[in-house]
């Protein structure tokens, strides 16, 4: 299992939407919108990175008022 955090850059007054639609996809734990430099932060879980990738690039990605995405996998040190 691999989980990451996902920031979410999104267009002007879309980050609320953004979230709550992000939220529906299976595999996401908690998507947010935040103030600073992104707009939304997802914490995801997959089985492993290519089924993350494959979540973030088919799914997440494809979401109207997305700009950019930035996936920061949990590492346990």
């Amino acid at each position: 299992m691999v989980a990451a955090y996902i920031l979410i850059l999104t267009e002007v007054g879309k980050a609320a939407r953004v979230a709550e639609e992000v939220a529906e996809i299976e595999g996401v734990e908690a998507a947010e919108d935040v103030t600073g430099p992104y707009d939304v932060i997802v914490r995801a879980k997959a089985a492993d990175v290519d089924e993350l990738g494959r979540m973030v690039v088919a799914k997440i990605q494809a979401i109207e008022g997305i700009d950019r995405t930035l996936t920061c996998p949990v590492v346990r040190l």
